[in-house]
């Protein structure tokens, strides 16, 4: 568990105001020094992360923030990365300090209706189910109950392909190998779909779109094909029409996403203006190469297919603009990188803003003219 992607771990932030105590619980719990501790108000200037074991729940991570009520002068960009933090948690403990104010930032918190648990650090609190805890104290019982709050969620993540085959079929995973795959690696999608195959119990065939022709005449039995979407033509000609074909990014759509909406958001494509700003969310910081499928790929297809010049503006990793009004269309990547809270939360924001949203994998299949095709896979035509 100690190499669970981050992505597909629970995350859980310590919120509290400043000098409440948030990160001598946040060393505590992970057993490490890893937030510095002052009686120095806003210390804690941006998120630190931890993975780390939750007994006997399982792998989660851990992060402490910013305290709320800072009024110095980078206290509005503290609280902006705290935001974004919040954005991507499944639960919260909320560490409190006992004043007015601290239990007026508790108030607009709850609002948020993320769940949580109360950590008092000065004194304890007469209400049921509140903890108290003093450095050095025991943690035990708080663990406990992260523990069972978090097992009573629903699952981070479904599963890639169940549902899709039926138990002991057969999947097909056509995995190009170009400028911008890691040498001697797999890309992290390509790499999941394979674990989750084998998760249940299916067998899988790997193999570059240029073996794929020879690799389906020895296969006595396909009941999927998942390509790479930048190679959706060429996999589109040589996959016999009665077998089911999708791509990763599809699969990440419907497992971290809403499917339907991202689905439904690649018909604002047909009325984008020319100029129109288009949002391009990807999920990962990495070296752009001649072969970038977000920076290079998607907007070379998306002028050609439309005919029209758009203005492209890019934010990497958990970035993520708050203001949404000056874009004509969202696409995000397949989001391998990011957890579902932090998706659905992004997905929830765009349908509140009444901007279009789709996928990287959609939006190349529309390209390339094979979207209902690759969308009937979910039983979506």
């Amino acid at each position: 568990m100690e190499k669970t992607p981050k992505a597909l771990r629970k995350h859980v932030v310590i919120l509290g105001r400043t000098n409440a105590g948030k990160s001598t619980l946040f060393n505590a719990l992970t057993g490490q020094e890893k937030a510095i501790v002052s009686d120095t108000p806003g210390t804690t200037t941006d998120p630190v992360d931890a993975a780390m074991e939750l007994i006997p729940f399982g792998p989660i991570v851990l992060t402490d923030t910013a305290g709320l009520g800072d009024d110095t002068a980078l206290g509005a960009h503290r609280m902006a990365r705290t935001a974004q933090v919040i954005r991507k948690a499944d639960a919260a403990i909320y560490v409190q300090d006992g004043t007015d104010a601290d239990r007026a930032d508790y108030e607009a918190f709850r609002a948020m209706k993320l769940d949580h648990l109360l950590v008092f650090t000065k004194q304890p609190s007469t209400d049921t189910g509140t903890f108290f805890y003093e450095p050095g104290g025991d943690l035990n019982a708080l663990r406990t109950a992260l523990s069972e709050m978090l097992s009573k969620q629903q699952p981070e993540d479904v599963s890639l392909l169940a549902g899709l085959v039926p138990a002991g079929g057969h999947v097909v995973l056509v995995t190009p190998i170009d400028s911008a795959a890691p040498k001697g690696r797999l890309i992290l999608p390509q790499v999941q779909a394979l674990r989750d195959a084998l998760d249940n119990s299916l067998t899988c065939t790997v193999c570059r779109e240029t073996e794929l022709e020879a690799a389906l005449a020895n296969c006595k039995r396909v009941d999927l094909v998942v390509t790479d979407s930048q190679v959706f033509p060429l996999v589109d000609t040589l996959v016999p029409k009665d077998i089911p074909l999708t791509s990763f990014s599809m699969l990440l759509a419907r497992q971290k996403g809403d499917f339907g909406q991202l689905l439904s958001g690649v018909s604002a494509v047909e009325a984008l203006p020319d100029g129109a700003r288009v949002l391009m969310l990807e999920g990962c910081t990495h070296n752009q190469t001649h072969e970038d499928i977000g920076r290079v790929k998607i907007p070379m297809l998306l002028q050609k297919k439309t005919g029209k010049i758009f203005t492209f503006e890019y934010h990497s990793g958990y970035d993520f603009p708050a203001d949404l009004s000056c874009y004509a269309l969202a696409v995000q990547c397949g989001g391998c990188m990011l957890n579902k809270r932090e998706l659905t939360s992004r997905l929830a924001q765009m349908a509140a803003a009444g901007l279009s949203a789709t996928n990287y994998g959609i939006l190349l299949a529309y390209c390339a003219g094979v979207l209902e095709r690759s969308s009937a896979a979910f039983g979506r035509v």
